[in-house]
């Protein structure tokens, strides 16, 4: 008599937890679906000419990086956050005087 009472709170507390988890699943972020389009783009293409193995991966690698590459623009902010790091990166600092020097050369593009 146990049994069922217990098998049926069982697959209750199962069905709830199942619930929950569904309910803390996150939307993809732009990023992740711009990535999901490129990938989708790029499959669709190398199927239609028909490519498989070695061939299909080299594609597959070629047009993601294209895709990526002509996407992808930098904010002013981006630039100037990559010119400041490469001159830190020269300079070789590291810890508080690294954080120090792209402060001052960050705030220096305002």
């Amino acid at each position: 008599m146990r049994l069922p009472v217990v098998l049926t709170l069982l697959a209750t507390l199962c069905a709830a937890g199942s619930a929950l988890a569904a309910d803390t699943v996150k939307a993809p972020s732009a990023a992740q679906t711009a990535q999901r389009q490129k990938m989708t783009d790029c499959n669709s293409q190398a199927t239609t000419q028909s490519l498989k193995g070695e061939d299909r991966k080299k594609f597959m690698s070629n047009c993601l990086k294209a895709e990526s590459n002509a996407t992808e623009k930098l904010s002013p902010q981006q630039e100037k956050m990559k010119t400041c790091n490469a001159d830190a990166a020269k300079k070789e600092l590291k810890g508080d005087a690294r954080k120090t020097f792209m402060s001052t050369c960050l705030k220096k593009a305002s």
